[in-house]
């Protein structure tokens, strides 16, 4: 895996919407957030909602295209993703993955992004980060937490022992060490049965969500289980279920049953409670370095 080099005060971000339209009242503030972190941010044609296209930040060839310019631009350092929302595994067919390969660069983002996560880390080899995002939370101001991980990723000090406060608890105990992949389990699901298939053998698997019902939960849960993804990793990251309920709280299994009916049956170490999601405080992950972690000391780090 090639860990691309890290972005400096000064360094040109490119600013893209792989997914959903950016409301027209948050670009600027996103912009003035990227700018007090000491970056440039370059603002590409898919963050206008001018340019949107349905529920889109613009049709799906101009959306492609700005990550694929991003990339191949010698001026620009890095690419970070605005927004999440939906429409970002559309992109997959119409990028040149050869072509970015040769140009590797910072990228960050998550929820949607997820797709483009996988897809860069397995047809790239190229390490991404998952953070905040400046059109979500990002613009109106982070906490101390979530902001010393979101410099951390920016400026290359993503490394060594990875902080995880103190709602992060064993499942299943062990330890595991292997490229860290993963992201929003709606994502991961639905990469099953394409060319960016997400591959866990040997790695570590982080997955979250946010907004689902416990009983879909458990329908995606129980595809990748089918699937082998389980039994293929090394170990588990379970981060923040955000607002994910139950439809009938009274006929219905709890989220823990059911991790515990489809992921522990695997027998691999498993850390739940990641401070990690579509949640405040959040840590920043680098997605396909090789990490180690330890769910009896409830540690996890990421190698040198």
């Amino acid at each position: 895996m090639l860990t691309p080099p890290s972005l400096y005060p000064g360094a040109r971000l490119a600013l893209v919407a792989p997914a959903s339209a950016v409301p027209e009242e948050r670009l600027q503030p996103a912009i003035d957030a990227v700018k007090a972190l000491g970056l440039e941010p370059v603002v590409f044609p898919s963050c206008y909602y001018v340019n949107h296209h349905g529920y889109f930040a613009a049709d799906d060839a101009q959306r492609a295209k700005d990550i694929q310019d991003a990339f191949s631009d010698s001026d620009i350092q890095g690419v970070m993703c605005i927004r999440g929302g939906y429409g970002a595994g559309r992109l997959l067919p119409l990028l040149n993955f050869r072509d970015i390969a040769r140009h590797p660069k910072f990228f960050a983002g998550y929820s949607d992004v997820t797709a483009l996560h996988i897809a860069l880390n397995q047809s790239c080899r190229l390490v991404t980060y998952h953070t905040p995002m400046p059109s979500t939370e990002w613009y109106k101001g982070l906490d101390e937490f979530t902001t010393t991980y979101l410099r951390r990723a920016l400026f290359g000090a993503l490394t060594g022992p990875m902080p995880l406060g103190d709602k992060v608890r064993p499942l299943t105990s062990g330890r595991a060490k292997g490229q860290l992949c993963g992201g929003n389990l709606s994502l991961v699901q639905n990469s099953l049965g394409t060319p960016w298939e997400i591959d866990t053998r040997g790695k570590i698997l982080f997955l979250e969500d946010v907004d689902e019902k416990t009983y879909h939960l458990d329908v995606m849960l129980t595809q990748l289980r089918n699937a082998g993804k389980f039994d293929d990793c090394d170990g588990l990251l379970l981060g923040d279920w955000t607002d994910c309920v139950p439809e009938r709280p009274e006929l219905t299994l709890t989220l823990e049953e059911i991790i515990r009916e489809t992921i522990l049956p695997a027998g691999k170490p498993v850390l739940s409670g990641l401070p990690a999601g579509h949640s405040l405080p959040t840590m920043s992950l680098p997605m396909g370095a090789t990490v180690s972690m330890d769910a009896d000391a409830k540690t996890l780090e990421v190698c040198v």
